[in-house]
């Protein structure tokens, strides 16, 4: 059998990778990791948020060819129903889906004026007021979970939901995004994961930067 492999691209700017990856991780999924470099014309557009489609990450597994984050959650939560991707219970099911999906489709003011960049830090950072509509949002959704879940993640246990934020974690560390002693709890608890660690030490050792993210305020 084809080993199963997983496209990636650039670990410092690229947030669909790295929840890809997460979430291949979080499921215990043996693969091989295909690195597109970010100087490719498509892969840079996915990065700079140019492309109307996003193909990486794609995860190639046992004849399956699965390419949407979304879809590889889901595809992954059939293989591995074990991994707990989502919660037991049909209610909280229902909840993880939809703050997943608002994330996989919505905060666009968000993605282009904080993007994602793991080795930059810029303190005192300008939000943009209707990014800031956006970081209001995902506070709630971050406050209401953990209210109801007690944490240490969103639903209690690690979940999809925690992979697909992750990259959100990231955003609010590089650009000084202020959050509630709860929040800020609940990002220590994700920038402290192993998977985490090993990501982030591999996107500070990438040599080529993508001058475009190279934002300063």
């Amino acid at each position: 059998m084809a080993r199963t492999t997983l496209t990636i691209t650039s670990k410092n700017y690229s947030s669909w990778s790295l929840r890809g990856w997460l979430l291949a991780r979080f499921a215990g999924l043996d693969f091989d990791e295909v690195v597109v470099s970010p100087d490719d014309p498509a892969t840079r557009a996915e990065i700079l948020l140019l492309s109307s489609s996003i193909l990486v990450p794609c995860l190639r597994h046992d004849g399956a060819v699965v390419w949407d984050t979304l879809a590889i959650a889901e595809y992954l939560n059939e293989i591995k129903p074990e991994a707990g991707l989502l919660p037991q219970d049909r209610i909280l099911r229902a909840r993880c889906r939809s703050i997943c999906g608002e994330i996989h489709s919505g905060f666009a003011n968000l993605r282009s004026s904080l993007p994602v960049n793991l080795k930059g830090h810029f303190p005192n950072f300008r939000i943009w007021s209707r990014a800031q509509a956006d970081i209001d949002r995902i506070v709630t959704l971050w406050s209401d979970c953990l209210a109801e879940s007690g944490g240490p993640f969103l639903f209690g246990e690690r979940t999809m939901a925690d992979a697909m934020y992750a990259p959100v974690v990231t955003r609010f560390r590089t650009y000084d995004v202020r959050l509630s002693s709860r929040l800020d709890t609940y990002a220590d608890v994700i920038m402290a994961m192993p998977e985490m660690q090993e990501w982030v030490a591999a996107a500070k050792l990438e040599p080529a930067d993508i001058e475009e993210l190279e934002v300063d305020f």
